[in-house]
Formats: structure tokens, C-alpha cells, sequence
């Protein structure tokens, strides 16, 4: 390893990839980086690191935490060491997310419509019937341009071989792009000459390839189709991305008490009367959306919005019941699907994965549940979640009989160990384990992906949780052209 002031207490993690440092020493794209801030004064870098403290203040980058009933806002914790990825792994990724997105799509057709891949034998029909998540309501349904995964946030993770692996696919109300745009406009500000003199490519043009997709599923024939965004409201954990969205948009950002519908067709009410809205990009979960077709009890959504979208008269970003397609349980198929639908070998490959319905399953994993990390199948968020290396013998009682009473609502993975980068915490540099989401948008021209997307870190020493939820942060992600 290199011997100079910011690098000489890094210590390396035995068995464990760091996205920086090989065991022969910097890796090669990390040196112009290294470069350029090893010989900054540490009074400089800690400038650095406190001035992104107060950008991130000033500008209300913020989540919310729902602790006890309670939502709690804090700054999103950001690290201002880059991670940096090549062009040609970049490459890869994007040519494996592209391949992934394509048969999740077409699944959600087929299992909506004529359930080929059920018919087939190719994925059990309870394991579909008996996801939560898996909506009647949208059985027979035609949907726009059949895309239903319009705006897609997948989770990847390098294991110590160096490989990517998908960790989740997020096909619902994915969040965190605005975090993606943030980090990228505190690293300008912080060091303004590195990005261009490094190479790396931009991802400002998402708003514009977001907004783009969200026009082009208009059902109106009209140069100028309305598009609004739909939040549940300020408490939302993601309110600050919803606000960000719509005003990079430059689109209305509406509640459900500022539309209705009549006669089937979606109106926003304005100063001026009713407007008509043709695609709405939805952040409410489906639950919550209809209280006529789904909770009754919902406010945070539009009565008769369902049959406006079922009848074609307004399109929905994205479709309803998605949720199926990134059930935990259904994860470990999509391998199967994309040999199924594309006929095509996966590029990028999942986590092993043990459905824990199957007894012999359930048997080897409670036998080796220290090496498990155990999942609820549709929790988010790092909740109903079992780390069995660092769990206590209750909680792992505890788990077990759950997963007895309800074996379908749980998986489990051998525990990855999550590749380490380093970060600049107390003055230092320090591994902490990361993970990336990049984010990908399905239009009818096709998927466009940002080339970076979301780092988040466990800031916590020796965590392998990412999740801001639970202690977690991020940092920009540079791909070098």
C-alpha cells in the first residue's frame, strides 16, 4: 500500500474485496483520485467533510426514521470519498441489468395474463398465488406499451471473489435517485476539478430521461400530456426525493385530496378548475392507492383511480402489483426466467437462495443458521431481518419459530461479506461495507440506465446493514468513461 499521510492507517480486511486497494496495492483507477487529495492537510479534508455536513443541512437533504410511531428527520449521511467503478464494469452491469429488467417484465405480463411460465413448470403456481403482493385486481389488465417496471432500482453487492452479484430488485416505488443527484452536486462542490479531469460520467440527465419515459406512456395524443407525482405526503420517508423529483420535472408534485376522478378519467384540481391528468408517477404503495378496490381505509390516495388506469384513460408509473415480481421467494426464479423468456444465460447472478417452505431447506438452514442471514420475503428497508453471525441464540429461537408457524414468508442466504471502500471518518480513512443501487428506466424506445446510481454505506464499524433506516449512508459513485 501506498505510505503517505491520508493512507497509512487504512487497515486492510482480511477476505474481504475493497473497492480501493488490491493486495498488490491502489488499484489503477483509483490513482488519480489518490493523487490529487493525498497530499491535502487533514485540516483540509476535514473542511471538506464538515462544509458536505452543512450543504446537506442548508439544503434539506434529508429521511425520515419512524421510530415508535414517531417520524424522526436527519440528514442523510454522506461520505466524500468517491466510489469508483471502470468503464467495463460498468458495461457489465448495464448489460445485466437491461437482460434482468426484460424477463421481470415479461413475467409480470405472463403471470397477469396467460401464465405460461406457471403452465410450464418452470415456477410453482402457489409460490406466485400466495405472494401478498400478487394483485387479482390487475389479472387481465392491459397495461401501456405492457411495461410495468417503468422506473426500477436494483441492488447489488460484490462478494470477495470481485464479482456483482443482484442482491434485490426493487420494481415497486424504488427511492433513492435523488440521493444519487445530491452526492454528485456536493462532490462538485467539494472537489470541482477532479470529476472532469478523472473522466467520469455524468448523471444529471435523469430527470430528463425520467420525465422522457413518463410523457411517452400518455395515452393522449397531445404534444404536451399532463404528468403528475403522486406522494403520500409530507411524513413519507422519501418526501424530500418526491419534492426534488417534481421540481427537477418540472411537473406538479400532488396528494391524493388534489385529484378525482370522474366519468373514468383523472382530473388535478388547480386555481383555474379541473385539469386533466394523463400519467401520474406514483409513490404510493398499491395498497393505498384505490380505497374503493384495495384499503379502505387509505387517505393517501384517489377513489376510482383504478378503473381511470384499467380503462386506459390515465397511465400509472409504475404498474400495480409489481411487488410479486420482487417478492424475496420469487427472487431466487429470476435466473430461471431469463433462460425461460430470452433463452439467454444470466449476466449477472443472484445470492444462493433457500426457500425456507421446503423442509430440507428449513432443516440445513436452522443447522447452519450462524452462517444465514434470514429474510422476511417482503419487508424493506433492513427489517424482519436475521444476521445469524452476530445473532443471539433467542433471536435465533425466536426466528425459528416464526419461520415454522409461516415458512413461506421467509428465505435465507449464506452471508455475503459485502465489499468494503474506504471512507474518511474522525479524520481517517476507514473501511466500511457498501453496496450499489443503480437506476434503470423502461421506456417504449427501451431501458435507459444513469451510469452510477446510489452507494450506500454501513457506517457503522463491522455492519453489513446499509439501509439509512438502520444507521446507514451513502457516497457518490463515479463510472470512468
Amino acid at each position: 500500500m501506498d505510505e503517505n499521510v491520508l493512507l497509512q492507517s487504512y487497515q486492510d480486511q482480511p477476505g474481504v474485496w475493497d473497492e480501493m486497494f488490491s493486495p498488490e496495492g491502489l488499484r489503477g483507477h483509483y490513482r488519480n483520485f489518490v493523487s490529487a487529495i493525498e497530499g491535502l492537510p487533514a485540516e483540509e479534508m476535514t473542511h471538506k467533510d464538515e462544509m458536505a455536513k452543512k450543504l446537506f443541512m442548508s439544503q434539506g437533504i434529508t429521511f425520515t426514521v419512524y421510530n415508535s410511531g414517531e417520524g424522526i428527520e436527519k440528514i442523510f449521511p454522506f461520505d466524500i470519498i468517491p466510489r469508483i467503478i471502470t468503464g467495463s464494469e460498468w458495461n457489465h452491469i448495464e448489460a445485466g441489468i437491461k437482460q434482468r429488467l426484460k424477463a421481470l417484465n415479461i413475467f409480470l405480463k405472463d403471470i397477469y395474463h396467460l401464465r405460461f411460465i406457471v403452465n410450464d413448470g418452470v415456477i410453482p403456481a402457489q409460490l406466485i398465488y400466495s405472494c401478498p403482493q400478487f394483485l387479482r385486481e390487475m389479472v387481465n389488465v392491459d397495461v401501456p406499451f405492457d411495461i410495468y417496471t417503468h422506473v426500477a432500482g436494483v441492488d447489488l453487492i460484490r462478494d470477495n471473489d470481485g464479482q456483482f452479484y443482484v442482491l434485490e430488485d426493487n420494481l415497486r416505488t424504488p427511492s433513492g435517485v435523488s440521493y444519487m443527484l445530491e452526492n454528485r452536486s456536493i462532490t462538485y462542490r467539494l472537489f470541482p476539478d477532479l470529476l472532469p479531469k478523472n473522466n467520469v460520467r455524468t448523471v444529471k440527465e435523469y430527470p430528463e430521461l425520467l420525465f422522457k419515459n413518463l410523457v411517452s406512456v400518455a395515452n393522449r395524443q397531445m404534444s404536451d400530456p399532463t404528468v403528475v407525482l403522486l406522494t403520500p405526503g409530507i411524513y413519507n420517508s422519501a418526501y424530500f426525493e418526491h419534492t426534488t423529483l417534481a421540481r427537477l420535472m418540472g411537473i406538479e408534485l400532488v396528494e391524493g385530496r388534489d385529484l378525482i376522478v370522474d366519468n373514468h378519467h383523472v382530473y388535478m384540481k388547480t386555481t383555474k378548475g379541473l385539469k386533466q391528468v394523463d400519467v401520474i408517477y406514483r409513490r404510493v404503495d398499491d395498497e393505498f392507492i384505490d380505497p374503493l378496490v384495495f384499503r379502505p381505509d387509505s387517505i393517501l390516495g384517489v377513489p376510482g383511480i383504478y378503473w381511470a388506469y384499467r380503462k386506459g384513460n390515465v397511465a400509472i408509473v409504475n404498474a400495480m402489483g409489481n411487488g410479486v415480481a420482487d417478492d424475496k421467494a420469487i427472487y431466487s426464479y429470476v435466473p430461471e426466467m431469463i433462460r425461460y423468456y430470452l433463452n439467454e444465460e444470466p449476466i449477472l447472478k443472484n445470492v444462493p437462495t433457500y426457500q425456507l417452505a421446503d423442509a430440507d431447506n428449513r432443516k440445513f438452514v436452522f443447522e447452519n443458521m450462524h452462517n444465514m442471514v434470514i429474510k422476511k420475503t417482503n419487508e424493506s428497508g433492513g427489517y424482519g431481518m436475521l444476521m445469524g453471525n452476530s445473532a443471539t441464540d433467542e433471536q435465533m429461537h425466536t426466528f425459528k419459530l416464526a419461520i415454522e408457524q409461516d415458512p413461506r414468508s421467509f428465505i435465507a442466504q449464506p452471508i455475503i461479506s459485502l465489499s468494503s471502500t474506504p471512507c474518511y471518518i474522525n479524520g481517517v480513512l476507514q473501511p466500511r461495507r457498501v453496496d450499489l443501487r443503480p437506476y434503470a428506466l423502461y421506456g417504449p424506445e427501451g431501458i435507459d440506465i444513469v451510469p452510477g446510481g446510489l452507494t450506500r454505506v454501513a457506517l457503522r464499524e463491522g455492519s453489513m446493514v446499509v439501509n439509512s433506516s438502520q444507521g446507514g449512508g451513502s457516497k457518490d459513485t463515479w463510472v470512468l468513461a
